[in-house]
């Protein structure tokens, strides 16, 4: 156990019992600061597609089953099932076929705001009428609904039972941090630092171990769920150097501004280096030989595709000269991302000083931020083999 003191509420507890985004539907919440995540899907709608356009169609006498990994608690996840299903219903249409009935599984961890989420699905099309009726009435959804709490390093979900897994913007988050990156007396301990951005190459070792130990459990349990003939997109954060300590665009958001905003407490003597130091964000942007490396060595599934997508800025905001605008935009961002851990860490009074200096650095180099900061993704399109 990590020493307690005032200003801590949690010190070691397991990842998934608490890591979420921030739930509810405030100024902080995930469902109010997911705009970046909504335009980049939505750029790779094309993308998407063509997997779709890969999938094998059942029998239309069999319900057709899309699960989107990492549901998070926004309207994001929402709007994707919606696509898929419209997607697939057209299809079938195509070839003369009604289309069957379509359930989508919402899938995060136990802690994740489902009740938020729910409240958000619109309500279900009467079954009065034919699938053609309900998959074109806009204002309702066209399938039955779930929620289904679980890491997805683990099995969710029969065998053979997924035709379609969809998961953005999740699989970068590691089932925990490396142990020998908080291990004082290994050569991977990353003293100084929350992240691994600018750390040393062992540090990064560790964290690319756990990267890709995590995925190969991650496909492993896919390989067993998915029918023959599905299909996964997977959309994840990436980098386009083959170094890993640099994380692109995510480095300078975490590996500057949030660990800037850590260096300024210990500074001021409001928490100390010891705290800091057992501190470490369990976030990893692979590398495209990173991914692949497990993809093919798992051997289950064939790739489709497997490219770097540029996403643009990870802020949206509506005055782009309002410096002031920016840095809230920002610090919300990242407190929407990582507030959850960092709190059970240091607590919310220190978690509210922490991110308030992450907005009073943004604020200062809010030009820098909007032009120079770029999110890139890995999107992966396989299939089993």
């Amino acid at each position: 156990m990590a020493p307690k003191g005032d200003n801590v509420i949690v010190s070691s507890i397991k990842l998934e019992k608490i890591l979420s985004m921030k739930g509810g539907k405030g100024e902080l919440s995930y469902a109010n600061n997911s705009k970046s995540q909504a335009e980049h899907a939505r750029s790779m709608l094309p993308l998407l597609k063509e997997t779709l356009d890969r999938v094998q169609l059942s029998s239309p006498e069999a319900p057709f089953v899309v699960v989107d990994l990492g549901c998070s608690s926004g309207s994001n996840t929402i709007y994707i099932i919606d696509v898929i299903i419209k997607h697939m219903a057209k299809r079938y249409e195509a070839l003369g076929y009604h289309p069957p009935e379509f359930a989508a599984f919402f899938s995060d961890l136990p802690s994740n705001d489902f009740n938020t989420l729910f409240q958000f699905l619109p309500p279900m099309a009467n079954h009065g009428g034919s699938m053609e009726e309900t998959v074109a009435a806009d204002s309702h959804r066209s399938y039955f609904a779930a929620g289904v709490p679980g890491s997805f390093y683990r099995r969710l979900f029969p065998s053979r039972s997924i035709d379609v897994f969809h998961s953005a913007f999740s699989l970068h988050w590691l089932s925990q941090v490396p142990e020998s990156v908080l291990d004082m007396k290994s050569a991977a301990y990353n003293k100084g630092r929350v992240f691994i951005h600018g750390a040393n190459e062992s540090t990064a070792n560790a964290y690319k171990k756990q990267f890709q130990t995590d995925l190969a459990s991650f496909l492993r349990s896919r390989a067993k769920e998915l029918k023959k003939g599905g299909s996964m997109f997977l959309v994840c954060l990436g980098r386009t150097s083959a170094d890993p300590t640099d994380q692109s665009g995510l480095g300078l958001l975490l590996g500057t501004y949030i660990q800037g905003a850590w260096d300024d407490l210990v500074q001021e003597g409001l928490t100390n280096s010891e705290k800091r130091d057992s501190f470490n964000i369990p976030v990893y942007a692979s590398s495209l030989q990173d991914f692949r490396e497990v993809v093919e060595a798992d051997g289950s599934f064939t790739i489709n595709k497997l490219e770097i997508f540029k996403g643009g800025s990870p802020i949206v905001v509506n005055q782009p000269d309002d410096a002031a605008e920016v840095g809230r935009a920002l610090a919300n961002t990242c407190r929407s991302a990582t507030g959850v851990l960092i709190d059970a860490h240091i607590g919310e009074h220190l978690g509210n000083e922490l991110f308030s200096r992450v907005e009073q650095r943004s604020s200062r180099h809010a030009k820098e931020l909007l032009e120079h900061v770029q999110m890139f993704y890995i999107v992966a399109s396989i299939s089993l083999a």
